[in-house]
């Protein structure tokens, strides 16, 4: 039986979650570690720029670019105007969009119409619906999954994990019980798309890989930390209403794995899984890290976000700019497409290198598992 509250809140939260992290100063609190990675400079590398080949897979979906627009938002028609913009570049340029939680969808059916605008304006993109793991312990099931994944006809669904904002959440919810990956598992048997399990800005651990792949779970979005704060925006709303976790929140505001070392730590504990890097990503060369490093896709929400606050030209000129970075970065590191990318010579020091070493990932083994060599 799923429990229904009153949608109010949840429209109330959505909202001022874009404010917060637009507005709220709740991003780079901390470093992603991709400053520890350096792409070789390869000074002939052999082909021209016009040679560099960006095309790619999203779970087995053909894409122009490794370049994903994460889940952001939606629940209001000023959200789903916002949805509708992204969406409509998103699909002229051939690349994946994930939308913001969809719970919303099945407790205010009215707000159904910011999300099925996404499929609308990318009839043929990649897209990823978005639902909430405390939700599945909280009674969520087949009927509702089908519901959310029919709502933006999806290709993808993502299970977002987000404990960390949710201790702080004046209203959280933190059921992350083992019973729920189970229920997960049986669930995704039935709906007919892959499951995605995907974090909001803490990272995921070989810990934690590891069970999930024990679940039958090898899909990623690693979301790491270095980009938005999801404690430190709770921080904010707890303030604002006086709430008494937010005197808390600021000793966890940078708490989390950053991005560089989650993408790591999920190849190294998941070799053959499909992982989005993301978290803090801001450019075409972030992009082409994340990649090199492991990731098979790079992905970000928030400088989307703040482009689509300008219009359609916005959005375009960012991610047009971002696959100029992506391609200049492929032919100066001497990788021709992004399968060469994934095997691109790379330096790792300082922090990243030192977190390797701590958590027992052998530098040159990991490089044979980036490699593909497992």
């Amino acid at each position: 039986m799923t429990e229904t509250r009153d949608p109010r809140h949840l429209i109330n939260r959505k909202l001022e979650h874009v404010e917060a992290t637009v507005f709220g100063g709740v991003e780079r609190l901390t470093s992603t570690m991709l400053d520890d990675i350096t792409l070789v400079h390869q000074a002939f590398p052999g082909f021209s720029l016009e040679d560099v080949e960006t095309m790619s897979y999203f779970l087995g979906k053909k894409i122009s670019s490794p370049i994903m627009v994460t889940g952001m938002t939606g629940g209001t028609p000023e959200l789903g105007r916002l949805n509708g913009i992204i969406a409509s570049v998103v699909e002229e340029m051939g690349l994946v969009m994930g939308v913001g939680s969809e719970r919303i969808v099945i407790e205010n059916p009215s707000s159904e119409e910011s999300f099925r605008v996404v499929r609308r304006n990318a009839p043929t993109s990649p897209l990823v619906a978005n639902i909430g793991v405390p939700q599945l312990y909280r009674g969520y099931g087949l009927n509702e999954l089908k519901t959310i994944i029919s709502v933006i006809e999806a290709d993808a669904l993502a299970v977002h994990l987000n404990v960390a904002q949710e201790v702080f959440q004046p209203e959280g919810e933190t059921d992350y019980r083992e019973e729920t990956l189970a229920k997960l598992r049986d669930l995704s048997k039935e709906i007919g798309i892959p499951v995605i399990l995907k974090e909001t800005g803490c990272g995921l651990s070989i810990e934690t890989v590891r069970r999930f792949s024990s679940y039958g779970f090898h899909n990623f979005d690693v979301s790491g930390q270095g980009g938005t704060s999801w404690v430190a925006v709770e921080k904010l709303r707890g303030e604002r209403r006086g709430n008494w976790k937010s005197r808390s929140a600021s000793v966890f505001s940078t708490w989390g794995i950053p991005t560089a070392a989650t993408i790591m730590e999920t190849r190294w504990s998941d070799p053959t899984s499909f992982i989005i890097g993301s978290g803090g990503l801001r450019n075409g060369l972030d992009i082409a890290k994340a990649i090199a490093l492991g990731a098979d896709v790079g992905g970000f929400a928030l400088p989307v976000l703040e482009a689509s606050l300008e219009g359609k030209n916005s959005v375009r000129s960012f991610l047009n700019d971002v696959l100029f970075q992506l391609q200049a970065a492929m032919l100066m590191s001497g990788s021709k497409d992004v399968k060469s990318l994934r095997k691109a010579s790379i330096v790792i020091r300082g922090g990243l290198k030192e977190w390797m070493e701590s958590r027992g990932i052998s530098l040159s083994t990991y490089d044979k598992v980036r490699k593909g060599g497992y």
